[in-house]
């Protein structure tokens, strides 16, 4: 057998520290040695340190002066069992010593416990606090400083606020400020700053002359170091109105302020002007201020080249115009600089000083005027594009104060603030989506601005804002959307984009509708009588029947309408005809046609109902707000209706080749109808087909009806005209016999399309007869509504005095409603509850 080889061992790894046996004989080094990560040494460490405690008095004053308390107070909280248990042992050692060291350094172990939550639950629970107090008051620096950080830290909490001022802390506390040592006054402040936020507190405070030591140290330039606590405390004081007063009465108030202003410390300055904020948000505080002249000190804060300086100045500016006089007083000083502020590179001190602009406009027009000429315009646009939403909704604000007045607005929208607008529309936050809302209300007043609220997309975004679950979101789009559509054009779409359907679906809420929303839902219907119509069956008198109306019949409500360039391009089909009003062209008037340079034109001239209404208004003496009430009989009771002369005379010159005349006009509207089924170029803008026979009609009414000054007599006249434009009377026993579906299908099929224009149709019954109406009647200032009934039917309602009341003395009996016969007996007028009535909207 070969001889048994002896295994060499293997040397240890190169990055492992070789054992390393130490023996010291030295207190000091032992206590170095509870700093030590490794368990294993602490727990020898306390275990030696303990013995050297048992062995006598002077010993536990060597560990005290070594300064092995500290990291003793760390290891009772150790994760090792035994390093807590040696260290707790070695506690109990030292705490039999001397009771002022008893004191000091139970007092640390209690500061460091407190700064974590469960150790300030644990100290109150077993009455920590008022040990605590006493402790205040100890001949010992270390104790007074110990117990006080504790004290602070307790006081986090609101349950160990409203214990202290129970156990009466506030006057120890104010004694500390005597202290030489500045980290005893420097804790003591702290703690005053947060106990101060109660009003108890501030009362104790004031009780105890407390503003004379904090202004003691203001006044004391070697305790420059206290001032910005100082501060602190003063601004929770000057909430209390109390306080305020005695401070101004004790000269404290100029203190301050002249301290604010002339201080070359930023901080100091910062946290003076956070005192005047706090103070201000009471109105008797606001008036103090105002007569110190506390603007002119804010105003110069302004100017600070620290960023925190000029937020705390300009949230003091916001709260400070609550007043008055403050706010006019900011109308010089304070507007210009607070809008070189939202120039700033600062998002915050941009913020704030959008802030105290929303506030200085708000119900101010001068203020408005101000920042406008001080061209502020152009930086709170561009301030809706920033990343903070407080930025975005004071910006907002001061747009929305300024569009108040109509040439900010004008200014305002050159500045492309509808464009601006839309990212604002589309924010997550709600006070964004709200402010930004009422600028569009404050600025779409024009048909500029809101087609280019249109073409920047700003109409999908607001009709959104409509399902908002904020009430005020919603109030505020709802009132966008009621200025919006203040035009059909606007009309039409918002109700493509479904705002009508939202608004009906909010209304039905109590808790979700307001007035505006309501509003908006009306304004839609008012502005798009072609959807009100087919919806409800009723247009009212003040429902203004515009070139471009069409009658596509009753649909169900949720139901779209369709626009009517996509009914025009849709192939004739069996559905009902859709009638169109439509008197825009550029076809003269006859040359049989008299007075052509009447001031009233022909074709596009003509379709203004506007100046006709108010033509007719201007011959009206008493009115009851609607165009028919607003006719009255002349004084000298002239019938000027048409009279056997006239027709005599209309008669010879309708006897004069009438067939001829007819087969050429009826050639001629044939002619001169559009090609409605998208025939032509597809680059070109769509138009309406346009209607030369209703232009005619329209020309006719206005130079025969129009002139009437009765309103029966005007009313029975036009009646009598639509009429014989559309197939004349018919007796109730011939109606059977009246062919007007062949004549309506012989221009569905002319025509290539479902639309018909209503000057094109020669026999119409009901419905055909009172759209005709009411299209004349709104041309030359009729008052009259439309009704549709069933199956077919529809008539026209105007209101009249009634005779026999005329000339009485006294307040004047409401109007009387009749229906206006225009098939039977035309020019007949029914009142609306008889059984004639009844017979005419049912038979």
């Amino acid at each position: 057998m070969g001889k048994k080889i002896k295994k060499e061992a293997e040397p240890p790894p190169k990055d492992v520290f070789d054992p390393l046996m130490i023996e010291s004989k030295e207190a000091a080094t032992v206590v170095l040695m509870l700093n030590s990560p490794e368990e294993e040494i602490l727990a020898k460490a306390c275990e030696a340190i303990y013995r050297f405690a048992l062995k006598g008095e002077e010993n536990k004053a060597t560990l005290l002066e070594l300064g092995a308390v500290e990291p003793l107070t760390k290891l009772l909280t150790h994760e090792n069992k035994i390093v807590r248990r040696n260290a707790t042992m070695i506690f109990g050692i030292l705490t039999s010593n001397k009771e002022v060291v008893i004191h000091e350094f139970a007092s640390l172990c209690l500061a460091n416990m407190s700064a974590e939550y469960t150790g300030k639950v644990q100290i109150f629970e077993h009455g920590g606090l008022e040990p605590l107090i006493r402790l205040l008051a100890s001949p010992d620096p270390d104790v007074k400083k110990n117990s006080t950080e504790c004290i602070y830290n307790l006081v986090q909490d609101f349950q160990c606020r409203a214990t202290i001022q129970e156990l009466n802390a506030v006057p120890p506390l104010l004694d500390l400020l005597k202290s030489e040592y500045p980290i005893i006054q420097l804790l003591a402040l702290k703690t005053l700053g947060v106990i101060t936020n109660d009003k108890e507190a501030r009362a104790m405070l004031r009780d105890n002359q407390g503003m004379d030591h904090l202004i003691k140290i203001l006044e004391t330039k070697e305790l420059n170091d206290l001032h910005i606590e100082t501060l602190s405390v003063i601004a929770n004081c000057l909430e209390d109105m109390d306080t305020l007063v005695l401070f101004q009465q004790t000269g404290g108030l100029k203190k301050l302020l002249s301290f604010a202003e002339n201080s070359a410390i930023p901080d100091i300055q910062k946290n003076a002007a956070k005192a005047i904020t706090k103070a201000a948000y009471d109105p008797e505080n606001r008036k103090l201020f105002h007569e110190q002249e506390v603007e002119k000190c804010l105003v110069a804060l302004l100017g600070s080249e620290n960023d925190g300086t000029k937020i705390a100045a300009s949230q003091a500016i916001s709260v400070m115009c609550e007043n008055s006089g403050s706010k006019e007083f900011f109308n010089n000083q304070g507007i210009p600089q607070l809008i070189q502020l939202l120039r700033s590179d600062s998002e915050e001190v941009r913020e704030a000083a959008a802030l105290a602009l929303a506030n200085l406009t708000t119900c101010n027009t001068a203020n408005a005027n101000a920042a406008a000429e001080a061209d502020g315009i152009d930086p709170l646009i561009n301030m809706l594009s920033s990343k903070r939403d407080g930025a975005i909704s004071n910006a907002a604000t001061v747009l929305a104060n300024m569009a108040m007045q109509e040439p900010l607005r004008v200014s305002i929208q050159n500045h492309d603030v509808m464009h601006a607008l839309i990212s604002p529309l589309r924010s997550a936050n709600t006070t964004v989506q709200s402010k930004a809302a009422l600028v569009v209300a404050a600025t779409a007043c024009d048909v500029e601005a809101r087609t280019e609220l249109r073409n920047s997309g700003g109409l999908e975004p607001l009709v959104e804002l409509l399902r908002s679950k904020n009430a005020e979101v919603r109030r505020h789009a709802s009132w966008a959307v009621m200025v919006c559509a203040n035009d059909e054009l606007m009309a039409v779409e918002l109700c493509r984009l479904g705002a009508l359907d939202i608004l009906e679906e909010v209304n039905l809420s109590v808790s979700r509708k307001n007035k505006f929303s309501e509003a908006a839902y009306n304004k839609l219907l008012n502005n798009y009588l072609s959807l009100k119509y087919s919806l409800t069956g009723y247009l009212s008198s003040s429902n203004i029947i515009s070139d471009g109306f069409y009658d596509y019949g009753q649909i169900n409500p949720g139901t779209k309408l369709l626009p009517l360039k996509d009914l025009c391009l849709q192939e004739p089909s069996d559905l009902r005809a859709v009638l169109l009003v439509n008197s825009k062209s550029d076809v003269s008037p006859p040359p049989s046609m008299e007075d052509k340079s009447s001031d009233i034109g022909y074709g596009r001239s003509i379709s203004s109902s506007s100046s006709l209404r108010r033509a007719s208004k201007e011959k009206t003496n008493t009115g009851f707000g609607s165009p028919t009430e607003d006719k009255s009989e002349p004084t000298s009771g002239r019938n000027t209706a048409l009279s056997k002369s006239t027709t005599r005379e209309k008669r010879s010159r309708k006897d004069r080749g009438k067939k001829e005349e007819e087969k050429v006009k009826e050639e001629e509207e044939f002619a001169a109808a559009p090609k409605l089924a998208g025939e032509g170029s597809p680059d070109k803008e769509w138009y309406p087909p346009s209607d030369p026979g209703f232009c005619v009609y329209v020309y006719e009414v206005t130079k025969s009806v129009f002139p009437i000054t009765n309103i029966k007599e005007q009313i029975e006249a036009l009646a009598k005209y639509v009429a014989e434009k559309m197939g004349g009377k018919v007796s109730k026993e011939k109606l059977h016999d009246f062919s007007w579906e062949l004549h309506i299908s012989e221009l569905k099929f002319q025509l290539k399309s479902n639309v018909i224009p209503i000057g094109l149709i020669k026999k119409g019954i009901f419905y055909h007869r009172a759209l005709l109406f009411k299209a004349l009647a709104d041309k030359i200032g009729i008052g009259c509504s439309l009704v549709r009934g069933e199956y077919g039917r529809a008539w026209n309602e105007v209101k009249l005095m009634n005779e026999s009341r005329k000339g009485l003395i006294g307040a004047l009996p409401p109007p009387e409603v009749y229906i206006v016969d225009l098939m039977f007996h035309p020019g007949g007028l029914m009142k609306l509850k008889s059984k004639e009535a009844d017979l005419y909207r049912y038979l």
